[in-house]
């Protein structure tokens, strides 16, 4: 079995619940203030570790209680955090999060993150068969420099842009599996697209990009479910239809799900459709980090 290799971010939610959100210069009650261990970076480590891939995680944290709460949360998901940086002066990445009948505004102040470095990546021995999964909320050239390593080594590279933002050529060039939602690929096709669009619209604008040969482009559209552009042709995975509680975290459990299933040999058809049924699972536990299945549940899931 091939390892996961996650370069990212990692960090403290801090999670308001709400009856709905507020307006622009409004203030409204809310029920409860929750902390959660979250971060897309982390939340794809623990989604590919508890799916039962052998799985490491890069990134940093700060020398600040949050920092040791996550560094013992992350390791208690049998994750391997020996590539994870404490860094002295910085405070640990926070997201500040109002959930409000399911959905989420989030706002990320990236603390140590920030500091990720061409350095933190080179010390990960990647090698043939392993996956690298990397997403925006650390500096771009880190991302460069890593997926620069795992193509050399001969592992498969996933980029999940996200947060939505413009990023080079040479970067989508190096990317084998591109994973986004209908904002991040609207922002990179530039185009605008909402996910009560057309199947046609997405594939249009997925077909667009240019990341690396026979790159596969994987769009999640919520509750429609997903739609890849795999050999240049469309694949639809439908939606599952469950009751959302909180949608945070949903769609870095999707790509710790593929990372996981790819490492473990499986083709992209099947992976897909494992990480969508992983994902319906996440949308109904509250938290990020903490929401991601195991291995038992998505199999008792997909079993009936």
């Amino acid at each position: 079995m091939g390892r996961v290799f996650v370069a990212g971010s990692i960090n403290m939610d801090v999670v308001t619940t709400a009856d709905r959100h507020p307006r622009i210069g409004e203030t409204v009650a809310g029920h409860a203030v929750l902390y959660f261990p979250g971060g897309k970076g982390a939340n794809q480590a623990v989604s590919a570790a508890k799916l039962g891939a052998p799985t490491t995680l890069i990134g940093r944290l700060g020398g600040d209680a949050f920092g040791r709460e996550l560094r013992a949360f992350l390791a208690a998901q049998g994750i391997d955090l020996s590539l994870v940086r404490e860094t002295a002066g910085a405070h640990s990445g926070t997201a500040v999060i109002t959930i409000a009948n399911a959905d989420n505004t989030i706002v990320v102040i990236p603390g140590a993150n920030a500091l990720v470095s061409d350095d933190d990546v080179a010390a990960s021995a990647l090698a043939k068969g392993d996956v690298a999964v990397s997403q925006f909320e650390i500096p771009l050239p880190a991302i460069d420099a890593f997926f620069r390593r795992a193509r050399a080594a001969g592992a498969t590279t996933i980029l999940n842009p996200a947060p939505a933002i413009e990023c080079g050529a040479d970067l989508l060039g190096l990317v084998d599996i591109l994973i986004l939602n209908e904002t991040e690929l609207g922002l990179l096709a530039k185009t605008e697209l909402r996910d009560t669009d057309d199947p046609a619209r997405f594939v249009e604008a997925a077909r667009s990009l240019r990341i690396g040969k026979d790159g596969i482009v994987c769009v999640t559209l919520g509750k429609r479910g997903v739609l890849a552009l795999v050999d240049g042709e469309p694949l639809i995975v439908p939606g599952r239809p469950v009751k959302a509680v909180d949608t945070t975290g949903a769609g870095d459990c999707f790509v710790g799900a593929v990372a996981a299933q790819l490492a473990g040999g499986q083709s992209i058809r099947e992976a897909l459709a494992y990480a969508n049924a992983a994902a319906s699972l996440c949308v109904q536990r509250m938290g990020a980090a903490p929401s991601m299945p195991t291995a038992a549940e998505v199999a008792a899931v997909t079993s009936r």
